[in-house]
């Protein structure tokens, strides 16, 4: 019999509406609330990576949790924005006289049971599809088309979910390629978001190693690349991006390797158990994530880039160049302000020679040049000059046809300003619009771009869209790795970036998100409590 266990954890008046503290009944952590003069209990840990809810912000009457921004109502514990999979348990609270009591059950530690949004996947499959004959067919296994099949369901929907992917692996954590997995900290079975089963209980087709040739939207037809065709009611594309390739002399030798898939980690892991000297091309996220993954591994990295310091145009000099520094602080070199004239060896890499003309020895190379959306199937539909696809608030690229995550051109929350953002987070937002948009539920993205990177030991967070910003104003201090970078873009706050400052980051999304977000002037010099400011916004 599951065990039941209850434990007065506080006091009436040691809460006042619209505050959070985090309690303990026996071993169990749990996030104790007061909204409107009621009390709710909910799991205290983040089911994504462990984030500790109590440190994050009250956002209405949800929490978003300070390390990666998943929201939870505290009411429930429904999840409400990823990049967690899954609720967090809701426990019974009841007052007694001044005191506040929690009863907890075991059945509840996982918070699946939670059925907030309405689940009814178990239900759902053949008998389903009869009754409702609707092919609903996501292109893309990624973070988006995930998202997108997983809210079908959970929304009721009875008709054919088909998930096809060109990989040969059901849908998996691609921000963990280039971080734990790299560096030799997570295995290849921790990476599936799910399991097998998981989707077969939820009626969820997977079409896996399906390359497709061409999509024809007024026809709803898919084809695929070895000749058989499907059609289709509503198609959502998600099929991501695809690394920029370098050109030259040497492009073709062996050992020269991109990273976008779990096939292509795998065989960077693979070639980095037998070599000692890496270089890799490119500072931005993914060649700095590398850097660091292969240094822990033991390698030697050399990074080259044409850039004066990693992650210039997007952080600014003064980050890029603590990034720098805490790479140099694990050995990893750099020849900055350099490009490749062209790479050396007979059949594989043996260096790679500079413009300056310096040969640096590689037995593996890695280039992180950036990607490009991967649209190339699509016929009949207008491409933007980057090879993204327009689309609205709802994703909606023409009738029938949706689009999300990285291929996708959307208008931003606030400005209307058009971008495209190539973060795991957004693609799953996306995901979750472009579904709720297909079933006709009311549905927008209206989000602020947020995403993270973990250089080493040391996560840096971002949120908000500030490409052509034209000033930046720290709080903090930068040589102790402890700031919050403010990036101005036409006389407001369009961006931030922090380290260690991982509440004033939370708050700083939700004060984007609403506008209320105070003037730079106000800001500068004087540190404020943005959590507080959030929650009396109310």
């Amino acid at each position: 019999m599951a065990a039941v266990r209850e434990a007065t954890v506080a006091q009436v008046g040691d809460l006042q509406d619209d505050q959070m503290k985090a309690v303990k009944v026996g071993e169990t952590d749990v996030l104790l609330s007061r909204l409107d003069g009621q009390f709710y209990a909910i799991g205290a840990t983040c089911p994504h990576q462990g984030g500790p809810l109590a440190e994050g912000v009250l956002r209405g009457d949800h929490v978003m949790c300070p390390w990666h921004h998943s929201c939870f109502r505290l009411t429930t514990g429904e999840l409400l924005e990823p990049p967690a999979l899954d609720p967090v348990p809701r426990y019974t609270v009841r007052v007694d006289g001044t005191s506040v009591i929690v009863r907890v059950h075991d059945a509840q530690q996982d918070g699946t049971q939670q059925v907030s949004t309405g689940v009814r996947a178990a239900q759902i499959g053949a008998a389903g599809a009869a009754r409702d004959t609707r092919v609903f067919a996501i292109l893309g296994g990624g973070a988006a088309g995930y998202a997108a099949a997983d809210l079908l369901r959970s929304e009721g929907f009875a008709g054919r979910v088909v998930l096809i992917t060109r990989e040969q692996d059901l849908p998996y954590d691609r921000t963990v390629l280039s971080k734990d997995f790299l560096a030799g900290t997570a295995q290849a079975d921790s990476l599936p978001l799910r399991d097998e089963q998981y989707y077969a209980d939820r009626g969820i087709e997977t079409m896996r190693g399906r390359e497709v040739g061409s999509v024809d939207p007024t026809q709803r037809l898919i084809t695929f690349a070895a000749g058989e065709s499907m059609t289709y009611s509503t198609l959502l594309l998600a099929t991501g991006s695809e690394p920029r390739t370098l050109a030259g002399p040497g492009a073709d030798l062996e050992n020269l390797f991109y990273l976008r898939s779990m096939a292509d980690a795998k065989r960077i892991v693979e070639r980095a158990g037998a070599v000692k000297e890496a270089v890799v091309i490119g500072a931005s996220f993914i060649g700095m994530e590398t850097a660091a993954s292969l240094t822990t591994r033991g390698l030697h990295v050399t990074v080259v880039a044409p850039q004066s310091t990693p992650f210039e145009q997007t952080l600014g000099t003064q980050v890029g160049s603590t990034v720098r520094a805490i790479h140099a602080e694990k050995g990893v070199t750099f020849r900055l302000g350099r490009q490749v004239a062209r790479l050396e060896g007979p059949g594989s890499v043996e260096a790679v020679v500079l413009d300056s003309g310096e040969r640096l020895p590689a037995e593996l190379v890695i280039a992180g040049l950036g990607v490009r959306p991967a649209t190339s199937y699509l016929q009949g539909v207008p491409l933007l000059k980057d090879g993204s696809v327009l689309v609205d608030s709802t994703m909606l690229v023409t009738q029938g046809l949706y689009a999300a995550g990285d291929i996708a051109t959307f208008p931003l929350h606030g400005t209307g300003e058009l971008a495209r953002v190539e973060h795991w987070r957004v693609a799953e937002q996306h995901g979750r619009t472009a579904a709720r948009a297909m079933l006709g539920l009311s549905a927008s993205y209206n989000e602020m771009p947020f995403f993270w990177t973990q250089q080493f030991d040391t996560p840096i967070n971002y949120v908000g869209r500030s490409n052509g910003w034209n000033d930046i104003f720290f709080w903090g201090e930068i040589s102790k790795r402890e700031f919050v970078a403010f990036y101005i873009k036409d006389t407001r706050v369009a961006a931030a970036s922090g380290i260690g400052r991982d509440r004033d980051m939370a708050a700083i999304e939700e004060l984007l998100w609403t506008d209320r977000m105070p003037a730079p002037d106000t800001l500068r010099g004087k540190e404020q409590d943005l959590a507080a400011l959030v929650e009396r916004g109310r």
